[in-house]
């Protein structure tokens, strides 16, 4: 191991042990042959020599400043030293929330400890992996924990840093990162390279033949592709992670077959389970109230990344300060949901016209959204403006939920259209606070028509993903013609729901009127003051 450290070290610094002889050989045979000359002509000698040498000195500094100048950094290091792994210090007990993605990591970091094995028994050692999700769900934090636990340098890139405007500077650096890597793994025993967004060199390759970005870019790829086949080389331990928050088919096909990114994980948001474990992990690093109900605010963090809920608690802390308290309460945490989902709220002071027809719009809403709707949940109903919204009414599913069916898309577009119809119903007119909600329940109604076979008719198909120009006007007609359809059947539903319940329709908008926010709480106790039981609480799913 001594000896390899040695060679590492030598393959590291032979050039400067290179300039330094030739610099004590440059100054030590003049010196030599001056002292055998006289007082006279030494002097002579010694000044011109230095005159030359400066000249020297500064043509060749200006060269070199020149052009490094012109490849950008071509000729530069790269700027990411190896980081020891001990210094990461980040361990698999310290990852959660991604329970699935770490269960990955783990095996491929076995696999990077046990190269041995592996080739004793004929297997090849892991290329690469890539890691694939949203923002902020903990893909670089995953990557710091492989480090760790693989006890193997780390050396940490982002995909941007290798591109220039200049041909072959991007390459350059590939080459520069895979000989460092792999000097480190022939010492270490292993290295791990990762490269955060790689799809900014990973895109798919264009063809140009121009001399821009996009043949530097093109360029960049190759040499990474090569190098990650690490052809004519010795084979060494070395792994590369590569994490983006882009869809995978916008990556290029040779940098995803096998032999390259070996793995792939998708790294998503957590489940509910998952989400109370991060708000347990992040309240236990803050002062809190001990009656905090930690499955109801993940209930309603539902959608959330550990980078969000990292973030909720944050500002918690950050309203129990400003209100002059020591500990973060269950308000706080919802507060802090309210200003970064629902956004702060503003100072407009609205008139009571506006104020009343507000009212009546956000309860159209709020008792289409209870009583018909099959999963989501009212949390909060409010005539506060806050950012462009003069009110709205914040409802998620009181579980995580990966698709939706008919009943369901069904019961968003009734929502949507709920605040026109309320407020035609009582004012004869309407107002432009409409808009967003007839673009949500066309938007919802068009995508079933033409996307999902959910019409009347039985066309079954994707006609949006055929051109518009090989589609007949007969046919284009039929799908619009059932999308209004839909449209209009909903809004007769809705409008007969709020006729039925008027009673409790009035109730409420006089309750927003007066107090202008609602929570779960308040929505649920006027509900049951009429009888109205949660139905998705009391109803059990019967399938058709």
């Amino acid at each position: 191991m001594f000896w390899r450290k040695f060679k590492v070290f030598w393959w590291n610094h032979w050039v400067k042990f290179m300039v330094l002889g030739w610099l004590v050989f440059i100054f030590w045979f003049p010196a030599v042959s001056l002292g055998s000359l006289d007082k006279y002509q030494r002097d002579y000698m010694v000044a011109f020599l230095s005159t030359t040498g400066l000249q020297a000195t500064v043509s060749a500094v200006v060269f070199v400043c020149l052009y490094s100048w012109v490849l950008q950094g071509g000729l530069q290091k790269l700027r990411n030293a190896k980081v020891k792994s001990d210094a990461v210090n980040i361990k698999w007990k310290d990852v959660i929330g991604i329970d699935s993605a770490k269960a990955e990591a783990k095996e491929i970091v076995e696999l990077i400890k046990d190269r041995a094995r592996i080739k004793k028994i004929g297997g090849n050692i892991i290329r690469g992996m890539l890691m694939m999700g949203p923002p902020g769900c903990g893909k670089t934090y995953l990557a710091k924990a492989m480090a760790t636990e693989a006890g193997v340098p780390f050396i940490s890139m982002s995909g941007s840093e290798f591109t220039e405007m200049y041909v072959g500077v991007g390459a350059s650096r590939v080459r520069q990162l895979f000989n460092k890597a792999r000097r480190l793994a022939y010492a270490d025993g292993g290295c791990i390279i990762f490269i955060d967004e790689i799809d900014a060199i990973g895109h798919k390759r264009v063809h140009d033949t121009g001399f821009g970005g996009m043949q530097e870019r093109n360029t960049t790829l190759n040499q990474l592709l090569v190098e990650m086949d690490g052809l004519g080389a010795k084979s060494e331990n070395v792994v590369i992670i590569g994490a983006t928050n882009a869809p995978e088919s916008i990556m290029d096909d040779a940098l995803l077959r096998p032999g390259r990114f070996d793995r792939k994980i998708f790294v998503s948001k957590p489940s509910m389970i998952e989400r109370e474990e991060l708000f347990r992990f992040y309240l236990s690093k803050v002062k809190c109230e001990d009656n905090i109900d930690i499955g109801k605010v993940a209930r309603k963090a539902v959608g959330s990344s550990p980078a969000d809920i990292a973030n909720l608690t944050k500002e918690a802390a950050l309203i129990a300060t400003r209100n002059k308290v020591d500990k973060i309460s269950e308000d706080h945490l919802s507060e802090a949901m309210e200003r970064i989902y629902l956004g702060l709220k503003s100072n407009i002071r609205l008139t009571e016209k506006d104020k009343m027809m507000t009212a009546y719009h956000e309860t159209g809403h709020l008792i289409v959204l209870y009583l018909l709707h099959p999963t989501d949940d009212v949390f909060k109903a409010t005539i506060i403006p806050r950012g462009n919204a003069l009110g709205l009414v914040s409802h998620l599913p009181p579980d995580d939920k990966y698709s939706v069916d008919r009943n369901e898309l069904l019961a968003n577009i009734k929502v949507s259209l709920a605040g026109y119809v309320a407020e035609k119903m009582k004012f004869n007119t309407t107002t432009s606070g409409v808009h967003s909600d007839f673009e949500k329940a066309m938007w919802t109604a068009h995508r079933m028509v033409w996307d999902l076979g959910m019409g009347k008719s039985n066309w079954v198909g994707n006609y949006s993903s055929i051109p518009a120009n090989q589609l007949s006007d007969d046919i284009k007609q039929k799908l619009n013609q059932e999308t209004q359809e839909i449209v209009q059947d909903c809004m007769k539903d809705v409008e007969k729901l709020l006729r039925d319940e008027n009673v409790i329709f009035e109730r409420f908008a006089q309750e927003l009127i007066k107090k202008e926010e609602l929570d779960y709480d308040d929505i649920e106790a006027i509900f049951k003051e009429y009888g109205k039981s949660n139905p998705r609480i009391t109803s059990k799913f019967i399938p058709q």
